[in-house]
């Protein structure tokens, strides 16, 4: 089978299962945990964020890959089936905030990486991140909270996921040209 396919597959599967993962860590996970709040963790000192902060900045850097490998068309469907992920099993509380961040901030995303991926990767796969976890943060905390108090926390927490990503995306991007893979 095509290495594309398999590795896009897996990407595919990753990014999908962060959106359950988010939605059950910020519920469940975290140093401390707000009354009719979410549980919270540390992302630098001083600063808290929400802890499904993680795997949302992981699920950019994975949105990003499937596009690499599967195509556009692939990432728009893996976001909108996504967004149903996150729709169907949210805290009821959160449904609407979960579901609306996601997908504005992976289409903002997606829109973002599109054309600068086939300049550089890793410039793409930074300045599409950081639109979607910014876009994504200020959706998510007004929506479910009608608040910006977390949104410090958001965005570093996010950026973390992204920058610990980077070397990974970058070793990917040098064994591409070495077996000449090009992105779909």
């Amino acid at each position: 089978m095509d290495r594309r396919i398999v590795e896009g597959t897996i990407f595919l599967v990753l990014f999908g299962l962060c959106i359950p993962a988010a939605n059950w860590l910020i519920g469940n996970a975290g140093t401390v945990c707000v009354p009719d709040g979410p549980c919270l963790i540390p992302v630098v000192p001083g600063i808290m964020a929400p802890s499904g902060v993680l795997m949302i900045g992981l699920a950019l850097v994975l949105r990003d890959l499937v596009q690499r490998r599967l195509g556009v068309g692939f990432a728009f469907g893996a976001i909108v089936f996504g967004a149903a992920i996150s729709y169907g099993i949210a805290p009821p509380a959160l449904v609407l905030a979960s579901t609306l961040a996601f997908f504005v901030s992976e289409t903002a995303d997606l829109a973002v990486y599109t054309p600068l991926q086939k300049r550089s990767l890793i410039a793409a796969v930074l300045a599409s991140s950081f639109v979607g976890l910014v876009v994504d943060s200020a959706i998510f905390l007004y929506v479910a909270f009608g608040s910006f108090d977390y949104i410090a926390g958001q965005i570093v927490g996010k950026a973390w996921m992204v920058i610990l990503a980077l070397p990974f995306i970058h070793l990917l991007r040098k064994r591409d040209e070495r077996l000449g893979i090009e992105p779909a």
